[in-house]
């Protein structure tokens, strides 16, 4: 066998290397691009940032001042029923445990009329492209709540960290938070709902 020469071997893998390095391929790992909620901005909301901040106590005032524009016309402030208790919730068209949820909450709704309790649903759809959608799904499960458009910012800070829907809020009429919870669970929520109430009006 015919040896090659230790000068012309060392020539060979220096010229390999050169050729070869002219065409490296790098492979670099996707970039983690943190999702960020997008009420009302897109049909549908993404998940918000890595850690929850800390359970609100009360509502902030900031958010209790903001005008909150109405499903057909006009605006309120949740600041307007300072004194009552508040339940909020927040939904969407295309949130299917919402459409399960709704329902079960309207009868809620009723039982506590008169009662001083102000229910409102804050919708994270976007009015851009979904307010016939949204206006036939009130129609549909003849929701009876005060409803909104929650834009971006209201969204985020009444989630508290929390990026899933539904979520509710019940706000006792000193403006403290009695609970707030997200998710829903089938024949428990109403239940849930109505006994939280009843710890808000009776200042327990």
């Amino acid at each position: 066998m015919r040896k090659i020469p230790p000068f012309l071997l060392a020539a060979a893998l220096a010229a390999s290397a050169a050729a070869q390095s002219g065409r490296r391929i790098t492979t670099q790992p996707p970039t983690q691009i943190e999702p960020q909620i997008q009420a009302p901005l897109t049909s549908q909301p993404e998940a918000v940032s890595a850690v929850a901040p800390a359970e609100l106590s009360v509502l902030p005032e900031s958010l209790l001042k903001r005008q909150l524009q109405s499903l057909d016309k006009g605006s309120f402030r949740l600041a307007d029923f300072a004194g009552s208790v508040v339940v909020v919730n927040l939904w969407a068209t295309w949130c299917g445990p919402c459409r399960m949820e709704v329902p079960e909450y309207e009868q809620v709704r009723k039982e506590f009329a008169g009662r001083g309790v102000e229910f409102i649903g804050l919708t994270v759809d976007d009015p851009r492209v979904s307010s016939e959608r949204v206006k036939q799904f009130v129609r549909e499960f003849n929701f009876g709540f005060r409803l909104a458009w929650a834009d971006r910012e209201t969204a985020h800070m009444l989630m508290n960290g929390k990026n899933v829907i539904p979520q509710t809020l019940v706000v006792a009429a000193d403006g403290h938070i009695v609970s707030h919870w997200h998710g829903y669970s089938r024949g428990h929520g109403a239940e849930r709902l109505r006994q939280t109430i009843k710890r808000a009006l009776s200042g327990s």
